[in-house]
């Protein structure tokens, strides 16, 4: 099972992959570099849509609530010495949804730490029901120079027989760096897991044998995929 998620993330999804029986193959495409951000005055909680924001939160704020967009960013927020988290469960809306339940527009910002380019769907909905919001950059995802040759020679021997994709930026690497790394390269025994229908749409211009999406954009229904 080929993993191109960038690390930390691979390593835990390295683990449960054992425990499923299967055997991983970490791969990842991209390598997350956290970019330190200031803060204007306190908020009243802090929203996390990934992990990768963790790493360039001040410690200042492990006192804050932290409302996680899913169970997983909830588990590494505690790890990372957030002592109240609160997980939406899913995706970006029902974190919206925890926010309408948890927080009043009243009480103060939001903090929102996101990816470079990444958060300002949220953002928008947010200040759409009268939250005062500050969108900050807290990591890049920035792609590998070329595709890990553990990948290419297991693919060239057709020791691959899926591939987990939990970003459509990190499917859009890989289709790249595969293209430029083996011109007739062929996947075409390969099945392809993408955590959304926007994932799937990236990993379309290879000849995948299948290409199989999550019905919720979290690790356990994109795990549900394995065979």
């Amino acid at each position: 099972m080929l993993v191109t998620r960038p690390d930390p993330g691979a390593q835990e999804t390295a683990q449960r992959l054992i425990a499923l029986g299967h055997r991983p193959l970490l791969a990842p495409v991209l390598t997350i570099v956290p970019r330190p951000f200031a803060v204007a005055g306190r908020p009243q909680a802090v929203l996390v849509t990934s992990g990768n924001a963790l790493a360039a939160l001040p410690g200042a704020l492990r006192d804050l609530p932290l409302l996680a967009v899913g169970d997983a960013t909830a588990a590494r927020a505690r790890a990372a010495g957030f002592a109240i988290v609160h997980s939406a469960g899913r995706d970006a809306a029902a974190l919206a949804a925890l926010v309408a339940r948890l927080c009043r527009p009243a009480d103060g910002a939001l903090l929102l730490p996101s990816g470079a380019g990444q958060g300002g769907a949220l953002a928008a909905t947010l200040r759409a029901g009268g939250f005062r919001v500050q969108r900050r950059t807290a990591y890049a995802a920035v792609a590998v120079a070329c595709l890990p040759e553990v990948a290419s020679t297991s693919l060239d021997n057709g020791g691959v027989s899926a591939a987990l994709f939990f970003s459509a930026e990190t499917a859009r690497v890989f289709v790249t760096l595969l293209r430029r790394a083996r011109p007739d390269a062929t996947v075409r025994n390969v099945a392809a897991l993408a955590l959304s229908a926007g994932t799937a749409r990236a990993l379309a211009p290879l000849p995948w044998r299948v290409i199989r999406v999550a019905s919720h954009p979290t690790q356990d229904e994109l795990l549900s995929l394995l065979p």
